[in-house]
């Protein structure tokens, strides 16, 4: 029996008191990549952000190991799930700075890295394929290699869950497959992945399992062949999908 690291129960979550969720329940396998799909304002990135509690429950139950995720302490949370935001700052830092960032759970009051935690860091950024971008500063970089370096600093927190919203957004085509690419290693490392997809056939794609999302609920949960034969997608989204040759497209 596949064990579950994560759950959700009759949530329901939104913002200023207005909820976006309603009644949502879904369960996380270890060690799959689920992908949350849906139209835009359907709910994917809330449920995402609830999921990793930057968003709080208004009702329900989300469990995280077996745990009631709010039992966790900032830093046990820290240490056990990551996320990366579609949107984020872009500080005046270098490559290797940012990536040392995603050790700072490990770290004691002094902040001071360890051999662990530097060797975490050079594998990480190793994993990424940026270490040759370790002195660059951030804010000089092109998308693609940005977007490697932060997830080069989640690949750091080394955490059992990894939450990613929309992580190829603003990406040429050849980038985001680099960026897939690396997604599926670092499942293939053991990592559990939550993520976010806009585009359906990078999500049938890379995924074991897709959520589909409508309106604040969840619709269909499945693995991505039997989603693609049931049509959901196509009710969803109103598009026609297509597969030849196993490479799925869609159509208006």
């Amino acid at each position: 029996m596949t064990e579950e690291v994560l759950s959700l129960s009759h949530v329901a979550a939104g913002y200023g008191g207005t909820p976006v969720l309603q009644d949502v329940s879904l369960s996380v396998k270890k060690g799959e990549i689920l992908t949350l799909a849906g139209p835009n304002g359907c709910g994917k990135s809330t449920l995402l952000k609830t999921a990793a509690r930057l968003l709080p429950c208004m009702a329900g139950e989300i469990r995280l190991l077996g745990r009631s995720l709010e039992d966790y302490s900032q830093k046990e949370l820290a240490r056990t799930a990551s996320i990366l935001p579609q949107t984020r700052n872009v500080p005046a830092i270098t490559v290797e700075g940012l990536v040392l960032h995603g050790r700072f759970p490990y770290l004691g009051l002094s902040r001071r890295m360890g051999k662990k935690d530097r060797e975490a860091v050079e594998e990480a950024m190793a994993l990424a394929g940026i270490l040759e971008l370790r002195s660059r500063d951030l804010r000089e970089l092109s998308g693609g290699e940005r977007q490697k370096a932060y997830l080069a600093m989640v690949i750091a927190q080394d955490t059992q869950v990894v939450f990613l919203d929309e992580p190829t957004t603003y990406l040429d085509i050849g980038r985001q497959f680099e960026l897939l690419e690396l997604i599926r290693k670092l499942n293939h490392q053991g990592k559990t992945i939550v993520m976010v997809l806009h585009d359906l056939a990078h999500a049938l794609t890379y995924s074991h399992r897709i959520a589909v999302m409508e309106k604040g609920s969840l619709l269909q949960v499945g693995e991505p062949q039997v989603l693609f034969e049931s049509r959901v997608l196509d009710r969803v989204f109103g598009v026609t999908g297509h597969c030849a040759g196993g490479h799925y497209y869609f159509s208006p």
